[in-house]
């Protein structure tokens, strides 16, 4: 796990090897699941190239990110090019549900990145704008490609189903736990600076669990933390409240949830595994 850079192709290809198993496919489909993991991986690397651009990042896991080392127009067209390789590699799999399957991550990765940059007024709809902004913005390559391998295995609607939600949710789970991390690891741990979401303006669940205790948050939070003291005057609430520990018990469920699921596919090595990851990134330390 302590390469993040190979978790998502590694649970697409675990999945492609569960639903092979349990739909006992021939290994003809094989290398076409594996396309997927590969196209997958090229979307997510093209995604956070993006990313580091709008949020005028330096560096990506203590490296210089393709933004400092070129310049913005150069990392902007670079992301692009992977963008284009990734839908041709996809076009020559001819299989036009799985196009339309993998095109839907592209299209939630802008809405959700459109998503991080509003806030909402009513504190209510805070979280759920925050869930729903996850799970386009992280969980949504997982559980499509996932849901890709599974069509591709040949499975029945049910089975597709079990695929994509155990996508979503360790995809959810996954992405509470680097928000956590973002308050409780140091910047050496970590690979790039703590607290960086309040430094972008973002409120994650620990700021948003922490907030029901200590409303005078909610100001900071539609301001985006840019007065001066409020980023450090977040974080010691944060520090104070249960917020982060409310979000790993929130972490925790969505973990359950996936291994629930995967739990409905044949006993096999690839479900075993599933299972074990499910588990395994909740102890992630950056």
């Amino acid at each position: 796990m302590g390469k993040a850079n190979f978790f998502r192709p590694m649970v697409a290809l675990l999945m492609a090897k569960a639903v092979n198993f349990h739909n006992t496919s021939e290994d003809s489909i094989w290398s076409s699941q594996e396309e997927i993991a590969m196209i997958a991986e090229i979307i997510h690397t093209a995604s956070l190239i993006h990313d580091d651009v709008i949020d005028g990042s330096n560096t990506r896991r203590g490296k210089p990110t393709v933004d400092s080392v070129w310049g913005q127009k150069k990392a902007i067209l670079a992301g692009d090019y992977l963008l284009s390789v990734s839908s041709v590699a996809l076009a020559r799999l001819g299989n036009t549900e799985v196009v339309a399957v993998l095109s839907q991550v592209i299209e939630d990765l802008v809405r959700g990145e459109f998503m991080q940059m509003g806030s909402k007024e009513n504190e209510n709809d805070r979280f759920n704008h925050y869930l729903k902004k996850t799970f386009k913005k992280t969980a949504s390559l997982l559980a499509n490609s996932c849901k890709a391998v599974s069509i591709l295995g040949n499975s029945n609607e049910d089975i597709t189903e079990v695929a994509f939600e155990y996508g979503k949710n360790v995809g959810i789970a996954f992405q509470l736990i680097d928000d956590l991390l973002d308050f409780t690891s140091c910047e050496e741990v970590m690979g790039k600076p703590t607290a960086a979401d309040l430094r972008l303006g973002l409120a994650t669940a620990p700021v948003l669990f922490a907030a029901q205790d200590y409303p005078e948050l909610n100001p900071m939070i539609m301001r985006r933390f840019n007065e001066e003291g409020d980023i450090e005057w977040a974080r010691k609430l944060v520090a104070k409240s249960d917020g982060v520990a409310q979000t790993r018990m929130l972490a925790e469920e969505h973990s359950k949830e996936a291994i629930r699921q995967i739990r409905t596919l044949k006993q096999s090595i690839p479900r075993d595994s599933l299972e074990q990851l499910a588990v395994i990134l909740l102890q992630r330390q950056k």
